[in-house]
Formats: structure tokens, C-alpha cells, sequence
């Protein structure tokens, strides 16, 4: 993925819950830096949910029904 795409996803992962930007800070340094086209889809449409809708989903406190969000999602919680 072009180093562009991912700063410009980076920039909108910022949000206004201190967890979510926590959990996103350490999705930077570590697994976000290597995602494919497909997953970076997929976090772009994680990251259209409203801040609570999202800390729920990453804290599992809520199941993701949709089945090609899983993988950034377990990606967010590690």
C-alpha cells in the first residue's frame, strides 16, 4: 500500500476517546504499518463508526457481523 493511503488512513484514525487513540497508536507502531489494500478498505469503513460503536467492537464487547472486518479488527486488538 502506498506510504500516502496510509498516512492519509493514520491521520483519520485520530478520535475523540482516549481508548480508541491508544489502541490506534499501538496499531501504528505495529501491525498497521504493513496492511494490504484490502484491509485498509476495511478500516476505512471501521473507522466511518462512531467512536463508541467502534470501542465496542475492538474491545469485544459487541460482535462484528460482517466477516471481512475481522481481520483489521483482531489486528486493532492485538
Amino acid at each position: 500500500m502506498r506510504r500516502e493511503a496510509l498516512e492519509r488512513l493514520r491521520w483519520r484514525s485520530r478520535r475523540g476517546l482516549l481508548e480508541l487513540d491508544l489502541v490506534f497508536e499501538k496499531f501504528w507502531a505495529g501491525p498497521g504499518r504493513g496492511l494490504d489494500e484490502v484491509e485498509a478498505a476495511a478500516l476505512e469503513k471501521l473507522l466511518l463508526l462512531p467512536d463508541n460503536d467502534l470501542l465496542d467492537l475492538v474491545m469485544g464487547r459487541r460482535a462484528c457481523e460482517e466477516s471481512h472486518l475481522r481481520g483489521v479488527l483482531e489486528k486493532l486488538r492485538t
